[in-house]
Formats: C-alpha cells, structure tokens, sequence
C-alpha cells in the first residue's frame, strides 16, 4: 500500500503518547493498541459469543442521529471540534440522517429482507426449514481519507450485520470516527456495540500493524484505488472475503432533445460541481448520441458556457487543491488536448484561471478526467454503446441519462449490459436512498452468511422462529409519559403521510369506533408475527384448509388482516367473509372442502347453528380460529369440531388457548405494538392487565430457557379487559371480549 508523507508526517506529530485509537470502549495510545492487536482474535472471540440484537444497533443509532441533528446538542458541538479543517459542520446533520432508525431499517428490509434479519424464522412457513443472515464474525474496514462519512457508515454497516469490526483510518485524518464510535457505544447500556468496535489510525507503512488486524479477519472491506486494494490484498489470509469499494468512473449520456435543453445542461452542471468531481457518482466524460463532429464541438462550447457561470467551489471542496501531481496532471491533460487541436481531433474551453474545463474529443473511448471541473465530450452512438464500453465494465459505476421516457428506458438497459450498475437523471447522479446497491452488490450480503437449520417437523410443527426457544425478540422500549386511550387515539388522525398509510376502524361494540393506522411496512410486519402466532397455536399451512369468515367492509380490518396472515402462510384460504347467507356460505364450505373456520364467536355460532344439518352431514369441520370475544359452550358440537383454537392475535404468538372445554373471558398480557413505527407511547394499567412478570390473574409466568415465556403459561380465570387501541382486526389488538351488546340479524353488533 502506498503511504502519503503527509500521512506519515501527520500521524508523526500526534506523537506517540496521544489516545489515536478507540478499542472496545477506550481510547489508548500506540503502546497498548499494538499489544491489544496482538491478542485480537481472543478479543474477537469474546464479543461473538454473545449475540448482537439488531435493536440495539438501531436504538443507539437512532439516539445518535437525534443529536446530530440538533445544531445545540452537547455531542454534536464535541463531533465538531474532530471535523477535518474547511469541513461544513453539515455533514454530522447529513451523517444523522442516514443513521435514523427510519433509514437504517428501510436499508435492512432492502438488503436483508428484514428488520429482524438474524432470526432463524422460517423461510417457507410451511416447512420447517429456518433461514436467517449470520455474521461472517470479523470485518476488517480500510478506509479512504478523502470522505468523512465513509468510515463511520461502514462501521454501522458491519454492526448491522452482527459483526467485529476493526477500521483503519489513514496517519492524517481527524479523530472524528474514533470519537463518533465513542458517543455511539456510549448509546448503549448493555455494552454490546463498544465490544464489537475497534478503530485505529496509522499510516499505511506500519505493515505489521495491518497484517495483525487481517490475520483473524472473515472479511476485509477496502476503499480505495488500485495500489490501495493491492496492499491490503496481500495481507488477507486465504478464505477471506475482500470486499472491494475502489475507484469508479462514472458519465452522462445525453440525447439529441437532451443536448439542446438549457435546464439539462444546468443539471449537468450541477453534477460536474458538486464535491467537485470527487465522488465516483461524478461525471467524468459526457457522451452524445451522435457520430458528428460538430455537434460535439459546439455541444462543447455552449457546456463551457455554462460552466463558466457556475460559482467556485466552497467549504472543504475549496479547500482540497489539488496536490503537485494533480495539478501536473491536470496541465498535462489539457495542454496535449490542445496539441491535438491540430490534428482536427479535440477542441478545448477552459477558464483563464484554469478553475474549469471542457474537452471535445472526436473518439469515442472512455477516458479518465484530471477531475477538478474538467469534463470530457465524446461522441457515441447508441448502437456502438456496448462495444465501446464493456472493455471498461470493472471500473464502471454511474450512468447520467438524459432523454425521452422511451429513450430512458432503452439507454437503460444498454448501460447496464455494458457494465454500469447505477443509472439516474442527469442533476441526481449523486444522490442516493437508504438500501442502495454499492457497486452492483449489497454491503450487508457482502458482511453476512445465509445460513439454515433444518428441523424435524413433528417437533417442530408449531414453532415459527427457532430463536423463540431460547431468546426473547428485543423490541425498541415504550417512550414519554403514560396517556390515557383518547390521547393514544387521537394523534392518530395527524401522523405524517410515511406512517399513515392504511386505516382501519373497530366496530364500535365498547365504544364510538376507533382508529387504528398503519404503514404498509408495519402491517407488514404485524402480519408476519400473527402468521407465527397461527403457527404456536396449531395451523397447519400445507393440510388445512380455511374459510375466512371475518367481517370486512366498512374499514374492518378482520377480514383483510387475516386473508393478509394467510397469504403470508402460503395456506389454503376460501374468502367467503361474514355474510348473511348462512345457507351459501355452509354450501361452499362443503363444496371446497374447507376444515378450518376463521371467524368472530358470534359469527361463528350463528352459522353453526343456523346450518347444523348441513355442517353434521358434511363432518369435515376440525379447526376453529376465533377472535374478539369468546365461544359459547357446546358451539362446536354441530361442526364436530375437536377443539377451538383461541386468542388469535395479530400482533405475536398467542399465550392461552381457550379450548371448548375451558369457556370463559380471561385476561391477556399487556404488550404495547414497540415495533411500530413511531413507538406508540405508554398507557396507565387497567384492572385486569398483565403486566411485564406476571402471569393470568397476577401469577407468575412458567419462564422457559434465557427468560422465554411459554406458549402455556399456568392459567386461572380473569376479567375483561377494557377496551384497547383497535388493530387491524378492529377490536383491541391484545384483548378478548365476550359480545356485549344485541346482535342484528346479520350477526353484527348493534
């Protein structure tokens, strides 16, 4: 690896005694950094033999992001004295947002499929075959010294994924990373982030340094050019993974209609600007879809025209001159573009100051720009796209596209054929969004296995998630004060449009009806917990076969919320809902042959009794769901059912089974929907809840292996329970209730 001496210069007049590193909770000194390294895979061993739970990586990322984005706040005026010079103090508000839990959970459902990626559930609920994403254990990151965002990300990044990560900045940068890690691990009270940090800086001769670090490593990642990937890559030991994050070359392709539009020209300018062609995103070479001469040359005139307009560069774009060698490089670039003026092959437009330039070049070729506002035009066809490019696909990053709908979608493909793994409009090649592939591949894939557990599935058969058995799922803790029902309910109607996306109402049986509001991703995850809910009480996805009848309509959320469940299952669902036709719906029951019912208690009794000639003849009936309330005595006899299964909720696995032979209202645990987003906040207890440690009716819970409840907790009879927020099902999402109210004729409440 090539070291700058500024780097070593740098790091030399820090001396030796100053605190450079963070180690797992301590900035230390070169002294004990290097004997800590010495003994690193011990360390790594360590933190790995306890699982690191994705809500805490979120939970204090999210704390963090809140601070960085308060200008006043105590740890983001400490961040700001680490900034290199010229840095915008911004940047930390840039940094806050990306680590919002908002952010970092889209990127886990993108990269990872899930928020809760490391559990072993089910990859197919009807088998019972338990996938999740493991880290790969160590993660070694090498990072650049040219973006100060880069290094901390990647951190959270292998933190994501469960790993160790131990991070090399370079002998001239900042402590900001070590000391951003520190208020990060400081975040979190159990520890587990601080074990699994490390960051060191030292310059890049120190060999023996990077060689200790990559040693034990399952992963190295590494930013940088060539000679950079190439010094790592001869420390990492065989079976390693090397993770390449080097330099990329990006460029705009415009059309005819493109070329001629002065706001496409502005947006491109815009592109060429910004951090001043540092980023890979950058466009180097802009490409015409033409083979004529002179319209590259005058495209290339009326771009140095507007370029010329643009304003200097200001804050750390300013400040970072180009060195020696750039400087020699960008006059060596432009001065043999000149000469070749002669041969009738190039045209130059440059600023007087030499602050810009632009470079027509009749060949087609992709060249590397000197960077700095210097821009290449070229002429490429559409029809030679590929052949053109694909010589360059390993170096290929972002494709700038500028044309009509039909053109877009075509150049598209084409660019993407040829190697470019992002395409964007022309004026947003450097934007982004939570989730985005890096270079063609998803970082947290890249930092992770996919791994598997086979079961047998007689023993197994109502076990949704193996990690059940042993550890609790860890959900974000309640926050503010305790409100009543109305103050719960009524922000509801004021969410921002992100969290509002879905609405159901309750049926009103306690009440004036209430709203409940979900985002799609919320539901979503609601409805993966109920199906392993279905799961622990006994569906069977592959043998039953189940007639909804829930009510829908009039924003019930009954009937949709379990044909959701159900499709998530993968079982065999008849979509008849509550109708009034008892005789039509006890027809289709037979007739498909269904034997599971999924119903409300007063539903259900009316069709089994207004139907129990039929339902007797046919005998098939061997499963009844039932929610929001509960199922009379001797109900079942005419559907010869042999057990109801009760309290089937939509928010997790259910904790009683109220069979036929145990009727009665009981008590259920209070658990607050923590996974939502934002956390609802916390309201006082009512008689009859079961708080945190006690079972029904005050008893103590029968705790299995780490503090994991049973399925069957020891059981006595309770109250019920006051009226709760409604969830999609429209009742209370974690209560059952008996009908409290006169039935109409169709069986709903008046």
């Amino acid at each position: 690896m090539t070291e700058t001496t500024n780097e070593a210069a740098a790091y030399e007049r820090g001396g030796d005694d100053h605190a450079h590193h963070y180690w797992q909770g301590d900035l230390i000194g070169d002294e004990e950094a290097g004997r800590r390294l010495a003994a690193l895979p011990a360390a790594v061993e360590t933190a790995l033999a306890t699982v690191l739970e994705t809500e805490t990586v979120l939970a204090a990322c999210d704390a963090l992001a809140t601070a960085l984005c308060d200008p006043a706040h105590p740890v983001r005026t400490r961040l700001t004295a680490h900034l290199p010079a010229g840095e915008d103090p911004a940047v930390l508000a840039e940094l806050g947002g990306a680590l919002s839990r908002r952010e970092l959970t889209r990127k886990l459902r993108r990269e990872l499929g899930s928020a809760t990626p490391g559990r072993l559930d089910r990859a197919d609920p009807r088998e019972t075959v338990y996938e999740a994403w493991a880290p790969v254990g160590l993660v070694v990151h090498v990072a650049p010294g040219n973006a100060v965002t880069v290094a901390p990300l990647s951190i959270v990044e292998g933190l994501l994924a469960g790993n160790v990560n131990v991070l090399k900045t370079s002998g001239d940068d900042t402590l900001l990373t070590q000391h951003l890690m520190a208020e990060l691990a400081a975040l979190d009270p159990s520890g587990a982030l601080a074990a699994r940090i490390v960051v060191l800086r030292f310059p890049s001769s120190r060999q023996e340094w990077l060689r200790l670090m990559c040693a034990p490593a399952d992963a190295v990642a590494v930013w940088g050019g060539e000679a950079a990937v190439e010094g790592v890559a001869a420390h990492v030991p065989a079976g390693c993974r090397l993770v390449e994050w080097g330099h990329r070359i990006s460029f705009a392709y415009l059309t005819a209609d493109a070329w001629s539009d002065g706001v496409t020209l502005g947006a491109l300018a815009d592109d060429v600007c910004l951090h001043e062609q540092q980023a890979c995103s950058s466009p180097q070479v802009v490409y015409l879809d033409t083979d004529d001469e002179k319209e590259v040359f005058a495209f290339a005139e009326r771009f140095a025209a507007v370029l010329a307009a643009r304003p200097p560069a200001v804050g750390a774009a300013a400040s970072d001159e180009p060195d020696p060698a750039e400087a020699a490089e960008l006059t060596t670039t432009e001065l043999v573009a000149r000469l070749e003026e002669h041969l009738g092959l190039t045209r130059v437009f440059a600023a007087p100051d030499g602050s810009w330039r632009v470079m027509a070049d009749t060949r087609s070729p992709l060249t590397a720009s000197p960077l700095h506002r210097s821009v290449w035009v070229k002429p490429l066809p559409r029809r030679r796209l590929i052949a053109t490019l694909r010589p360059m696909r390993r170096y290929l990053q972002t494709a700038g596209i500028a044309g009509s709908r039909s053109d877009v979608a075509e150049l598209s493909r084409t660019a993407l054929a040829a190697g470019v793994t992002r395409v964007t409009p022309v004026g947003a090649m450097q934007e982004s969004y939570a989730g985005e592939p890096h270079d063609g591949v998803y970082a947290l894939q890249r930092y992770s296995r996919r791994v598997a557990v086979q079961a047998d599935p007689d023993r197994f058969a109502t076990t949704a998630c193996l990690d059940d058995l042993v550890r609790p799922v860890v959900l974000p803790p309640p926050t503010g004060p305790l409100l009543g029902k109305e103050d719960v309910q009524g922000p509801a109607r004021e969410l921002a449009r992100a969290d509002a996306e879905l609405y159901f109402r309750s049926g009103g049986s306690t009440g004036a009806p209430a709203l409940s509001v979900f985002s799609y991703d919320d539901y979503d995850t609601q409805m993966h917990a109920a199906a392993r809910g279905l799961l622990a009480a006994g569906y069977d996805p592959v043998g039953d076969r189940t007639a909804n009848l829930f009510y829908c309509g009039a924003m019930y959320g009954s009937f949709i919320s379990f044909f959701s469940v159900l499709e998530r299952l993968g079982g065999v669902q008849l979509p008849l809902s509550a109708g009034p036709d008892h005789r039509a719906t006890a027809e289709a029951i037979v007739e498909h042959r269904a034997d599971t019912l999924f119903g409300m208690p007063s539903y259900l009794w009316q069709l089994l009794h207004a139907e129990e000639d039929t339902l007797r003849a046919y005998g098939g009936l061997r499963k009844v769901f039932y929610a929001q309330g509960v199922l009379r005595r001797g109900a079942l006899h005419a559907g010869a059912a042999a057990h109801a299964e009760g309290a089937v909720r939509r928010r997790g696995h259910p904790l009683d089974h109220l069979r036929q032979h145990r009727p009665g209202p009981a008590g259920v645990p209070v658990r607050g929907e923590l996974g939502r987003r934002p956390p609802p906040a916390r309201r006082p207890p009512h008689p009859g809840d079961r708080g945190p440690g006690r079972g029904p009716a005050g008893g103590p819970w029968r705790d299995g292996p780490a503090g994991v409840h049973h399925a069957r907790p020891a059981r006595s009879a309770a109250g019920p329970l006051p009226d709760r927020r409604p969830g999609p099902g429209g009742a209370g999402p974690l209560s059952l209730r008996p009908p409290r109210a006169p039935l109409r004729a169709d069986g709903a409440h008046r």
